[in-house]
């Protein structure tokens, strides 16, 4: 196949299998000034799968810096009333949300954590009724990504400016299964392969997880009731989709104040434009007691401190080390490809789908069934070729789940 050719299989695959736009449906797309082409290309075939109206929304990377740099500071305190309308109209018509990434990773290096995290706080309450959707699935939504010329620098400093975007380009096909005309096909086999790993281990219905490796020793107990899932989601019509492209993990929520140990990444987490690295979370009864980094050590607290429940975690997700993307031996700087490289942890608000019966539940009623809730969902990356995890059984029996970074079963 062409690079065209790659192109046109890469959106139909998003619009077919990561949204399954369904006929007279709504769709939003967010994205950046860098995927214009792109992004028109994708509109097209949701057009030509049935969608009832495309919104594009389009972001600017040198205007977001502008407004970071120069506006006044009570800016960072308000977000725009007619973005959470028009995804509160969304919802109501049951639509279908799409972000196609392409951003800077350093696009904010140096703007004050304080401007930043009053944005964050800002938005997240703002867009409260948005993101209860989004973590109970009641609408379609996914992720992909993109390369620009800013992010492929970033990925490939060794190579030719212009030979950047194309071997990023060439990565992205690579791990989304882009390249032999049956990227549709493919997709369905690696989700039922997911889906026997999250059936697997619901069935043994594991009550904590031991989690050792380099500079990680960390116990995890789990909620009653909780779910193991994979990247392929329902929404609330029962409408099948895949909320990031890739995907690799199987994930739950752990319980909330059932999370004590040390903790230390092992690749960058690429934050609201800044790189965090080299750091190490201590927990103690669920919460983060201790935060220690070399880089971006202030912006990593302040994460942990936007609200009651960011110390939390709210997400535990099993990768293999020898997933494809882990294969490729590149650090993207990029969450949604990094997270599918290694097993991760999220700060912050845990996905009520992942406990019996807490879909739609109450904030409260959440907290009740020992789940985080939070305005912050941010996974950093815990994975290692000598990482092992041990699973403790009802019974209390002690068996491996993970034995040198790779599945023990």
């Amino acid at each position: 196949m062409n690079f065209q050719q790659k192109l046109e299989e890469y959106a139909e695959l998003i619009v077919k299998v990561g949204l399954n736009i369904q006929k007279n449906q709504q769709l939003l797309i967010n994205t950046t000034t860098e995927t214009i082409e792109f992004t028109r290309l994708v509109v097209k075939k949701a057009y030509e799968a049935g969608a009832k109206r495309v919104d594009v929304n389009y972001s600017d990377g040198p205007n977001t810096r502008s407004f970071y740099d120069l506006a006044p500071d009570e800016a960072f305190h308000e977000y725009p009333k007619w973005a959470a309308m028009q995804r509160d109209e969304l919802i109501e018509n049951k639509g279908a949300l799409l972000w196609i990434d392409a951003e800077n990773p350093d696009l904010l290096e140096g703007v004050s954590v304080e401007k930043i995290s009053n944005f964050h706080k800002a938005s997240g309450k703002a867009l409260e009724n948005y993101r209860k959707a989004v973590m109970n699935d009641v609408i379609t939504w996914s992720i992909v990504a993109m390369p620009s010329e800013k992010w492929a620098a970033k990925v490939f400093p060794e190579l030719q400016a212009e030979e950047q975007m194309q071997a990023l380009w060439n990565l992205i096909f690579q791990v989304v299964r882009i390249g032999e005309g049956t990227a549709v096909q493919q997709w369905k086999e690696h989700i039922e392969n997911l889906e026997s790993r999250a059936s697997l281990l619901n069935a043994k219905r594991y009550k904590k997880l031991h989690y050792t490796a380099e500079g990680t020793d960390i116990q995890v107990e789990l909620p009653k009731g909780h779910i193991w899932m994979s990247g392929a989601s329902k929404n609330a019509q029962s409408v099948p989709f895949i909320a990031n492209m890739p995907t690799e993990e199987v994930y739950t929520a752990p319980l909330k104040t059932g999370v004590n140990g040390y903790v230390k990444n092992t690749k960058p987490l690429a934050y609201k434009g800044n790189v965090i690295d080299n750091f190490t979370l201590t927990f103690e009864n669920g919460a983060i007691t201790k935060v220690e980094a070399t880089t971006g050590e202030e912006l990593l607290k302040e994460l942990t401190q936007t609200d009651e429940g960011a110390k939390y975690l709210g997400e535990i997700a099993l990768v293999p080390h020898e997933s494809p993307i882990s294969a490729s031996n590149v650090l993207f700087f990029n969450t949604l490809f990094d997270e599918n490289a290694s097993n991760h942890f999220a700060i912050g608000e845990a996905y009520p789908t992942c406990v019996e019966g807490a879909r739609g539940l109450s904030p409260s009623e959440l907290e009740n069934l020992g789940l985080n809730t939070s305005i912050v969902h941010e996974d950093f990356m815990i994975g290692s070729a000598d990482m092992d995890i041990m699973g403790e059984l009802e019974d209390g029996t002690i068996e491996p789940i993970f034995k040198k970074g790779s599945w023990a079963f």
